[in-house]
């Protein structure tokens, strides 16, 4: 096809109308006759739509889809895929930036007909200003991994790829891949790509090539969840990879780990409520201690994991800015870091 587009941004969005006009502008200000943008809206209430159609005045190669009626982040990121026309869809967050430069260098790259195009980010702060982490994926070269590799692949960049506009992925691959069983997951692109061992070649860039915006996730009330179920739910489900793998990428039952649940209540993310979604099985001295940091004050923990954090793990900047949430407490550590 000759006006066929070489990549398609896949974007899924609902209620962010402010940060999508930030992060369209980042695409479009690279885009060329090879990039087209398809854009599922899961029933915004905002103005949405009269973001989207100014910039579908800019740029011809945007196409707008709005539902009647939200049916989930991986559903609308699954039919983005099915409208798209492209080689590759590149699966974008709707509040991330695109930095100088991604789009050629992603288009280079997919002309050698990789089947996987793995792209590094830098961790921001909310406003993009300062960077947090100079890498999500802690590596300096790029790294290419053939079919036989695929295990090394999948300890090295699961957890990385957790983040989806960090997926570049053949079109042909991802339809060919099974979606509807990972609907609710939170990460279907996750369960696309480890399903089945690829047969080509799988490319890993190290260069960050994206402004990961932190201090933004739609889902913080749903954490606890996500990570100490869903998530391992979801890894260990893997039928291609030996035990020993996955818990290189996480353990079967983290929510069984106090320090971790200790972690999770200075955050705000594990609470009575969350103490009620453990397996009935829990039992003994665990269940009580569990239960004890579940009712223990924020305002005790938070400030004692901040210490730990500052004294003992000063690169987890990113964890750090999670953790002051309160605006006054945002400010300051902006300055500090």
């Amino acid at each position: 096809m000759k006006d066929r587009p070489n990549i398609s941004f896949c974007i899924a969005t609902r209620n962010r109308a402010g940060l999508l006009a930030e992060t369209l502008e980042s695409i479009i200000s690279q885009a060329t006759k090879e990039i087209e943008i398809i854009i599922i809206d899961g029933a915004s209430t905002d103005n949405t739509t009269q973001i989207v159609h100014q910039f579908q005045q800019k740029f011809a190669g945007l196409r707008y889809i709005r539902k009647d009626i939200n049916g989930g982040v991986d559903r609308d990121y699954s039919e983005s895929a099915e409208f798209a026309k492209g080689l590759y869809c590149w699966f974008m967050s709707d509040d991330d930036l695109l930095k100088d430069g991604a789009v050629q260098t992603v288009l280079k790259q997919s002309q050698k007909g990789y089947d996987l195009v793995v792209v590094n980010a830098e961790n921001r702060i909310y406003n993009l200003s300062k960077v947090l982490e100079e890498r999500q994926l802690d590596i300096k070269e790029d790294r290419i991994y053939k079919s036989a590799d695929n295990q090394n692949m999948f300890v090295d960049t699961a957890k990385h790829l957790s983040y989806i506009p960090a997926v570049v992925i053949k079109r042909q691959v991802w339809n060919a891949r099974n979606k509807e069983l990972y609907y609710g997951t939170g990460f279907v692109h996750i369960g696309v790509v480890f399903q089945k061992v690829f047969e080509g070649d799988i490319l890993v860039i190290a260069k960050p090539l994206i402004m990961a915006r932190q201090g933004n996730t739609s889902w913080t009330d749903k954490a606890f969840d996500v990570w100490m179920f869903k998530w391992p739910g979801l890894i260990w489900s893997f039928v291609n990879y030996p035990d020993s793998l996955k818990k290189r990428v996480c353990p079967r039952e983290p929510w069984r780990k106090l320090h971790l649940l200790l972690a999770y209540r200075g955050q705000g993310f594990y609470s009575k409520k969350n103490y009620k979604q453990l397996p009935k099985s829990t039992t003994g001295l665990y269940k009580i201690i569990a239960g004890i940091i579940a009712v223990l004050p924020a305002y005790i923990v938070k400030p004692m994991l901040i210490v730990y954090l500052i004294i003992f793990e000063p690169k987890k900047r990113t964890t750090l800015y999670g953790l002051l949430n309160n605006s006054l407490l945002k400010k300051w550590v902006e300055q500090l870091l």
